[in-house]
């Protein structure tokens, strides 16, 4: 734990593992992430997260899957994995129509699923090709107003809005989740914002991840402890590079006083292919083999 464990939100040691895959290129099919799942539910993580990009970059050979459906398509092939999106752009989405989504979902997988949200990167294809403003300011309003739908209609109880970005007179939206569906923030230190807004939900996702550094992620976590109201433990993601060696056990190791969770970088640039190759075929048994190698448990 950090802190005083009786005055304190605390967070607990890294106890859980999961991967993060785009969805585009080798990744853009639901089928594909499936049975990508399938193995790495039986290989020991805990989670899978999505990508999710409308279009990642000016490469339009790229195949991409819609996050939702892929989501959907895992959580049918699998019954532990905690599944979701890193992150969603909610700037760019109808709240309401993700709140139908997110609890759709949410009840079929029986309450597995975590809503990873952030502003979105990169703006010049996400964004402005669909005529979507890229202003970060406006996205970020945007972003909250988002979140404040979300959870308004994930109460089940009848709700009504009136912000600057969306507007919903009284409505009732059912059913309510299982649940209650966790919203993680990402973020990039030192920017404030993003770390503020984490600390109204129940987890953050620093950009960086490891290579970072202990300190920068340290400086996080006290960031965001000290301006939450709630004393509840709240999830801090850790990502990086492993292999089952003593060396990644050591620093995975240096980091469970800090996180709740170490997220696996398990994209294509790892295995030697960038991304403007990624839509030609290449050999994805080195990223299935360490999949299927489990995670790195110190």
């Amino acid at each position: 734990m950090i802190g005083d464990e009786t005055s304190e939100p605390s967070v607990e040691a890294i106890v859980r593992f999961g991967l993060h895959l785009p969805n585009f290129g080798a990744f853009g099919s639901a089928e594909v992430l499936a049975d990508l799942a399938v193995l790495a539910e039986g290989a020991g993580w805990d989670g899978l997260f999505l990508w999710d990009h409308l279009l990642f970059c000016e490469l339009d050979r790229n195949d991409h899957v819609d996050p939702w459906i892929a989501l959907t398509a895992i959580a049918a092939e699998t019954s532990t994995l905690r599944i979701g999106t890193l992150v969603t752009p909610l700037a760019r989405r109808r709240p309401w129509e993700l709140a139908r989504q997110t609890v759709s979902l949410q009840n079929f997988s029986k309450g597995r699923l975590v809503l990873g949200v952030g502003l979105g990167d990169p703006t010049e294809w996400d964004f402005r090709h669909f005529g979507d403003p890229t202003d970060p300011r406006i996205r970020a309003e945007q972003l909250d107003e988002g979140l404040q739908v979300l959870e308004g209609l994930w109460s089940g109880e009848q709700f009504a809005f009136d912000g600057a970005h969306y507007r919903l007179e009284p409505v009732t939206f059912l059913p309510a989740p299982v649940a209650p569906i966790p919203v993680w923030v990402g973020g990039a230190w030192p920017h404030r914002r993003p770390f503020r807004r984490a600390a109204r939900y129940q987890g953050v996702v620093p950009f960086g991840g490891a290579a970072a550094g202990r300190q920068e992620l340290q400086d996080v976590v006290d960031y965001v402890r000290a301006h939450r109201s709630s004393d509840e433990a709240f999830d801090v993601v850790v990502s990086g590079r492993s292999e089952h060696d003593a060396d990644s056990a050591d620093r995975i190791a240096g980091f469970q006083d800090i996180g709740t969770w170490w997220l696996e970088d398990i994209s294509p640039l790892r295995f030697g292919v960038d991304w403007p190759a990624l839509a030609d075929p290449w050999d994805t048994a080195a990223l299935a083999d360490r999949i299927a190698a489990g995670p790195v448990v110190p």
